[in-house]
């Protein structure tokens, strides 16, 4: 009798026990600052390969980042805009360096073998140009302000057109790629999500008021293994002729250009800068 009271009894307090537990995670969870959950959640998840589209993990970490604001990472938004860029419109092919000429600051939050967390802080228009993130997942959150996102993917199986090094106005070799996205983005739109080969794995980025992006990136770029960013310049699909068997979906001939790979333009200003958020627990 007394053993079964024992028995009962220490079941009872194993289950305060736990209760006191369960409630003590949550407060923790609660109290934990948005930016470290991030982290966790993005330890747990990725594991050095891109993840699918598909997959749950893709919306979760898209359903935290929603919720992440300039404070959480330690950043205040700037009201003031300044007048020192060109902006999105008007300005001719020829003189688009003169866009790059504002730098830009770079925050690096967290990088690890499996995936990296910064943040990039634009002034008024200030572009990073067309780049891709080869085998990898890009999820971009706007913390603040306005940003045109330009973004192709490449078309498969590749298109690629070559000219003879003495022809004018030789181009080194061109490849076909798709237009997946030309368009605003602001802190409410939809986490823009890309992926190896689909999402628009090549994206310009242009800020039409003073705005800052939280990226993460998985796998991290790393040059010994391939993943090393390239920049590239777009030209329209009539630029070259197609070859016999190359086709593009006709009447849609705008969707189509010619991506080009050039050298890091010299006038792309990028500075470090100091994260001043939480201070991650890893």
């Amino acid at each position: 009798m007394l053993s079964r009271l024992f028995k009962a009894g220490e079941k009872v307090l194993l289950n305060l026990v736990n209760k006191k537990d369960l409630h003590m995670a949550s407060r923790n969870m609660e109290n934990s600052p948005k930016v470290q959950e991030l982290y966790d959640l993005c330890k747990e998840t990725f594991t050095g390969k891109a993840p699918s589209p598909a997959s749950m993990a893709v919306q979760k970490l898209c359903s935290l980042l929603d919720t992440v604001s300039p404070a959480d990472v330690g950043l205040e938004e700037e009201a003031q805009d300044d007048d020192r860029g060109y902006g999105v419109s008007g300005v001719s092919r020829v003189n688009r360096v003169g866009r790059w000429a504002q730098p830009i600051t770079f925050l690096d939050i967290h990088e690890c073998d499996t995936f990296t967390m910064c943040i990039f802080c634009f002034p008024t228009s200030s572009v990073i140009p067309l780049h891709d993130h080869p085998e990898m997942t890009v999820f971009s959150k706007i913390l603040y302000g306005s940003l045109h996102v330009k973004a192709y993917d490449w078309v498969e199986p590749p298109c690629i057109i070559t000219q003879d090094k003495a022809a004018p106005g030789f181009l080194p070799a061109a490849r076909l790629a798709k237009l997946v996205s030309d368009k605003v983005i602001t802190p409410e739109s939809e986490i823009p999500v890309l992926y190896p080969k689909t999402g628009g794995n090549l994206h310009c980025f242009t800020a039409l008021t003073p705005c800052a992006v939280l990226d993460i990136l998985t796998p991290p770029y790393k040059e010994s293994v391939g993943r090393s960013c390239s920049y590239y310049m777009d030209y329209p699909l009539s630029t070259f002729a197609l070859e016999e068997g190359m086709k593009v979906v006709e009447g849609k001939e705008d969707e189509y250009a010619w991506l080009v790979q050039i050298d890091t333009p010299d006038d792309l200003h990028m500075r470090p800068g100091s994260y001043t958020g939480p201070t991650l627990r890893v």
